[in-house]
């Protein structure tokens, strides 16, 4: 039941039933041997105002003994002067009774919403210590990377040798991955605030995505899209491709390609993230599937495919992996058609055409 949460209207929901119940009681007394209406009323009318008001329990208490006390003399009065069968009492204890159950169940349900809200109150604060904790945790280790980094590479600069050459190489690779897990970290938090969602040019997006990952990694890339306009965000579509372009480089080599394509299909439209790189055994590829968001797998941390199903998600689609050990892995992200699709916005240049593809570390033209 709900409670009335202005103490002037309960007060006030409380003097007309009292009224009522006077009423009602006068009624019963002067009436004999009609007084069912009556009666019935009086409860009713308590039932309803202990739902809709604020009640401590000695108050309560006090209420349903005066309304059983007078109420009981009433048909107990009506009973010995013979207007009614002593049977027709025994309505006094079973309403007694019934709203006795009735207050249990609402004091049950009472304390069953205040452990709800102190749940939800605790799970928020658990969720803000969390998201606070990634938010300086990503913040303060980006200071000591640079600045390892620059001392790195600086004792690269003053040491030649092979030896030192390729220990401190080892030192860089391991200090890019803590970098690229601490803006994934960002980015997956950032993804769970509200983004506004713009009219994007697919088509353009991939070619200037693999334009730029093109000269990071000596591999056969591909682009190729005809979808043109989508809604969608710019920000966040590119946070997607950027992890599936990551993960498909980590299992790729020089004489692999990678290929980034879109296509429209009946209600939606498909982008794929496809390489010939090394792929994934079928156990590895069903846990990838089911994984959790941000949970480890065989292949990495489990955060750039938390990332791109909340990007996804976000949009009403669904991502979809196709993997082989040994033949590749595609990863196709199937998004809702938006009714009516999106306007493109006034441009003063021609976009290039489609279809285009580069060689090996040849940017996109």
């Amino acid at each position: 039941m709900w409670a009335i949460s202005s103490s002037s209207t309960s007060r006030r929901l409380v003097a007309a039933w009292a009224a009522l119940a006077i009423v009602c009681a006068i009624a019963m007394y002067t009436v004999p041997g009609r007084e069912t209406v009556a009666f019935h009323l009086i409860w009713i009318g308590l039932a309803v105002v202990y739902g809709f008001s604020r009640w401590r329990a000695s108050i309560m208490v006090l209420v349903l003994l005066l309304v059983t006390t007078v109420t009981g003399a009433i048909l107990v009065h009506h009973a010995d002067a013979g207007y009614i069968g002593w049977e027709e009492t025994t309505e006094e204890p079973l309403m007694t009774a019934l709203f006795g159950v009735m207050v249990w169940h609402v004091h049950r349900r009472n304390q069953a919403l205040a452990q709800v809200r102190r749940l939800a109150e605790v799970e928020r604060r658990r969720l803000e210590v969390q998201q606070m904790f990634v938010r300086l945790a990503s913040h303060e280790l980006r200071t000591p990377i640079t600045v390892a980094r620059g001392y790195t590479d600086m004792v690269r600069s003053a040491h030649r040798d092979a030896t030192t050459l390729e220990d401190t190489a080892i030192v860089l690779d391991e200090l890019d991955k803590l970098a690229r897990i601490t803006e994934r970290l960002v980015t997956l938090m950032q993804i769970e605030e509200p983004h506004p969602v713009s009219t994007v040019d697919l088509d353009a997006e991939l070619e200037r995505i693999g334009r730029r990952w093109s000269p990071t990694a000596s591999r056969h890339w591909t682009v190729y899209s005809d979808v043109g306009w989508v809604a969608a965000s710019h920000e966040r579509l590119e946070a997607a491709v950027d992890c599936l372009v990551e993960n498909a480089l980590k299992f790729t080599g020089p004489d692999d390609t990678i290929e980034l394509s879109a296509r429209r299909e009946a209600g939606c439209w498909v982008l794929t993230v496809r390489d010939t790189g090394a792929g994934m055994a079928a156990e590895t590829l069903e846990a990838v599937r089911h994984g959790c968001a941000g949970e480890p797998t065989e292949t990495g941390t489990g955060l750039g495919l938390a990332i791109v199903r909340a990007v996804v998600g976000a949009l009403g689609g669904r991502m979809h992996i196709h993997s082989t050990a040994g033949g590749g892995t595609t990863v196709q992200l199937r998004i809702p058609v938006t009714t009516p699709e999106p306007e493109p916005p006034a441009r003063s240049e021609s976009r290039n055409q489609y279809p285009h593809e580069t060689s090996t570390g040849a940017a996109p033209r």
